[in-house]
């Protein structure tokens, strides 16, 4: 490394100024949380707890805690998450932010936040709609400052506003404000059982016209896990001719849908294995941390991988492969973050090394990350967990 950036790859390429022993694990570009909420982040249980686990009441009990919301407050909690997530090697983070509030507090106060993080995690800020753009009121108006304030990231919740054609008109209106400030566009699209929720349609056709392409990406897409297979198969191919990026959220997807179901189920994800084979760009969130959605969770990128092994049944060696992919190269694509991620010669010096020798290992045990660089600089070292049975040491390795 030299100037913070990778100086040379490979054996017998000179003496570095400081070795790490990585004894034996697998070195990797960082981590990236490609959807999380910092705003709404470690305010599970205020005022009230989310008791039928549903995203309606969620939204309804983050309008109360709306209500009492102050920048301070929000600097402190989202700057607590993403020091946990940078200690667990998330370097690069994509965090949607609610302009739904007359004084864009939350907004005002995350882009403090992402001032004052630099030189630790790279942010993006994602205006997001969270009561509409058109149900609530000056919704517009709203989203737009805040993009004049400075956030990178054009949202919508086409879903969530009052009828059908206002969710289609809310979708032109985010692609026209990302046409207008030449900004990406991050829309959270058809999260919801309902099988005629059917916006995401939309979102292709706004791409194919405006040849936005993978500037522009389709988070949670829910809906489609619920879709009949001949629309399906005919909306499959609308998505590989926009070229969009797709965000699924695992640990909060699979935990928010099905909520009206009895039995059968549904899983409540997106086509993750599906978009992936068209050869879609799918990438994984974390969406929520302890908030009215998602009262649990750490920020670790790789349990959204890990639970994506799962509920999307990419159990084979490439597809889980795959799904670590989707928390690290996939989102580093979905950010817009190809010409500077990466273990590549001239490129920041940003990477992570994991207890384990590769991928697969890495999901299968969860694996620790034990070192964070960040510009040529180690900002994290941290050690495995050791267990002893009968005072032998047990590594859960073969």
């Amino acid at each position: 490394m030299a100037g913070g950036r990778i100086a040379a790859i490979g054996k017998g390429v000179g003496q570095a100024s400081r070795e790490i022993d990585a004894r034996g694990g697998m070195a990797s570009p960082p981590l990236v949380e490609s959807h999380v909420h910092l705003d709404t982040t470690l305010t599970a249980g205020e005022p009230k707890w989310n008791e039928s686990g549903t995203l309606f009441e969620g939204i309804s009990t983050w309008a109360l805690r709306k209500e009492s919301l102050t920048e301070a407050d929000v600097i402190r909690r989202a700057t607590e998450l993403l020091r946990w997530q940078a200690a667990q090697g998330v370097l690069f983070v994509r965090s949607h932010v609610d302009t739904t509030d007359p004084d864009l507090t939350a907004v005002r106060a995350l882009l403090e936040v992402k001032e004052k993080m630099q030189g630790l995690v790279d942010l993006q800020l994602v205006a997001f709609p969270q009561e509409g753009i058109l149900s609530y009121p000056r919704g517009a108006d709203l989203l737009e400052e805040a993009l004049r304030l400075g956030v990178d990231v054009v949202g919508g919740i086409p879903h969530y506003e009052l009828t059908r054609d206002m969710g289609a008109e809310s979708v032109k209106i985010t692609f026209a404000l990302a046409e207008k400030y030449d900004l990406p566009i991050d829309i959270h699209c058809d999260e919801t059982d309902d099988p005629q929720s059917r916006f995401l349609e939309v979102v292709a056709a706004e791409t194919i016209r405006s040849g936005m392409g993978h500037r522009v990406t389709a988070s949670h897409t829910t809906a489609f896990g619920s879709y009949d297979d001949a629309y399906a198969f005919k909306l499959m191919g609308f998505l590989q001719r926009a070229d969009l990026n797709f965000v699924a959220n695992p640990l909060v997807n699979i935990t928010l849908q099905g909520r009206m179901d009895t039995y059968p189920k549904r899983r409540g994800m997106t086509r993750v294995k599906e978009l992936w084979q068209n050869g879609l760009n799918v990438s994984l969130g974390y969406d929520d941390v302890m908030d009215p959605w998602y009262s649990l969770g750490t920020g670790n990128m790789l349990q959204p991988a890990h639970m994506a092994v799962h509920v999307a049944q990419m159990t084979g060696r490439q597809e889980v492969m795959a799904c670590y992919d989707m928390v690290t190269r996939n989102a580093a694509r979905t950010l817009g973050l190809e010409e500077r991620y990466g273990l590549d010669v001239g490129k920041p010096a940003d990477f992570i090394v994991l207890d384990a020798p590769d991928a697969w290992d890495t999901l299968r045990r969860l694996a620790t990350v034990t070192t964070v660089v960040k510009g040529g600089q180690v900002i994290v070292e941290a050690k495995p967990p050791e267990v002893r049975l009968l005072g032998e040491p047990i590594t859960f390795q073969r």
